[in-house]
């Protein structure tokens, strides 16, 4: 998976943000309920942060403060709009990355950059992990030594697992989306959504990223 430059995702965001003015808002509000109207911003949450999408110049803000936005976030708020499908709803069916729709090729690259990471990351920081995803509001999960599910989107909740390492093996992870998830957006943007969520969750954790991640 080729990373684009700086220039080439801020051009991306451009061209996302001319998109989104071509899309029929009482459409979008049919199909994603999670979308509600403030004045001249369409509403949303990402990742437990209020975001608004203003309605006649596509440009999106973060409704809580006032720092720049990264052009993942952006470009996953706009992914979500232009390729979400009108039957798409939620199917209480989990699986891995890999199994999802389409996303195989990407599966090596997914495992590389944010599985790997992740275990690497969490490693004798189980208390930490606990504490970040407790502050993004995520619910404990009965899976794994520390699982939560935690929502990207409201309508793409994910489930991170994880296994503190010992002697003998060292930690493991695992994000598990449900079967929906591609319906509602690109699988690529998939991949940028965890790797935006293991950024939040380390900085909310006060420890530095182990590894290479896709970003």
């Amino acid at each position: 998976m080729k990373q684009p430059t700086v220039n080439n995702y801020e051009k991306w965001c451009q061209e996302w943000q001319e998109r989104f003015l071509t899309l029929d808002q009482n459409i979008l509000l049919r199909k994603l309920p999670e979308l509600t109207i403030e004045g001249d911003y369409l509403i949303l949450f990402y990742f437990h942060q209020k975001y608004g999408i203003h309605r006649t110049t596509g440009q999106i803000i973060c409704m809580e403060h006032q720092k720049p936005l990264s052009t993942y976030t952006r470009l996953n708020i706009y992914t979500l709009l232009w390729y979400c499908q009108e039957s798409a709803c939620f199917q209480h069916n989990w699986m891995p990355f890999k199994n999802l729709k389409d996303a195989s090729p990407f599966g090596p690259a997914f495992q590389k950059t944010i599985l790997d990471v992740f275990s690497s990351t969490f490693s004798g920081h189980m208390q930490e992990l606990t504490h970040a995803m407790e502050q993004l509001g995520a619910q404990k999960l009965p899976h794994s030594d520390a699982g939560y599910q935690l929502n990207a989107f409201s309508c793409i909740p994910m489930r991170f697992l994880f296994w503190d390492g010992d002697d003998e093996f060292p930690a493991q992870s695992n994000i598990l989306f449900d079967k929906s998830a591609t319906d509602f957006i690109h699988v690529e943007s998939l991949v940028t959504i965890a790797d935006e969520a293991l950024t939040r969750i380390a900085e909310l954790a006060g420890i530095p990223i182990k590894g290479k991640t896709f970003s």
